[in-house]
This record gives C-alpha cells, structure tokens and sequence, in this order.
C-alpha cells in the first residue's frame, strides 16, 4: 500500500512538471488602433460627439418635424388657446377635430414660429390651459395644407 502511495505521489509530481513544461497561453493578437480610424486620429470627449450629434439631429428635426399644440376638449378652450397664440406673434394653421391621431383640437405651429416656443413657454401655456398638450411629429401626413 505504501509502494502504491509513492507511485501516484510520483506520477503526480511528473505531471505537474510535464504540464508546466508546455509553452505558455499567447497574448492576443491586437490590430492596432489607427488601421481601425484611418485618418480620423483625434480624440474627442463624448460630450463633444454628443453636442455635435445633437446638433446635426437638431437641424435634421427642425426640417422635418411640426410642434402641435392642443387636447383641448371644448372649443372655447381651444379658441382661448388661439388668442394666446396671437397674442404671442406665433403662426399656426388650425387643425380639423376629426382626425384620428389627435383627440379634441389641435393646432400646427409653423416651423418658422416654433423657436419662440421653448419649453419655458410650453410649460407656462400647459399651466395656463390645463388641458393642453404638445406633441412633435412629422408634419407631413397628419394635415392637408391650406
């Protein structure tokens, strides 16, 4: 039984040797980083991408985006909301009452009109007429054009 021991205690021993004898693990090979780039080689913050992104977005947005105004049930309110628009200098088109997306009256901000609505604004309407929303959609495809 002891020769039995010693012989597994040996043959043990060999092969942690043996194993420690194989070549080691590579390190990985790594394409460096500019062949990935190419000639973009600076570097930049993300809040640089983001702000630039943004603004990229932003410009595409205003072209093809319309603030809607409204939710407004009765037509008073939605009228009440129309003088106010007025009285802002903001253009709008007034929006049938049957269309199906919107739900009570709407009115289209013009696109040229829309940079005087900022969220300050929105949100001092929103308080003013408690019923009203704002939505950002398409403009195309919700309105015929007058």
């Amino acid at each position: 039984m002891r020769w039995l021991f010693l012989l597994l205690l040996v043959l043990n021993v060999f092969y942690y040797i043996w194993h420690q004898q194989e070549a080691p693990l590579r390190a990985k090979d790594v394409t460096p980083l500019n062949l990935y780039r190419g000639s973009q080689q600076d570097i930049r913050l993300l809040s640089e991408t983001a702000d630039a992104s943004r603004d990229k977005t932003k410009s595409v947005q205003a072209d093809n985006d319309c603030l809607y105004l409204g939710g407004v049930v009765r037509q008073e309110a939605a009228q009440a909301v129309e003088r106010r628009l007025n009285g802002m200098e903001i253009k709008y088109q007034s929006l049938p009452k049957d269309i199906p997306d919107f739900a009570g009256y709407w009115v289209r901000v013009a696109p040229e009109s829309r940079r005087w609505l900022d969220d300050v604004q929105l949100q001092n309407l929103s308080r003013e007429f408690n019923e009203l929303k704002h939505k950002i959609m398409p403009c195309e495809g919700v309105a015929p054009a007058e």
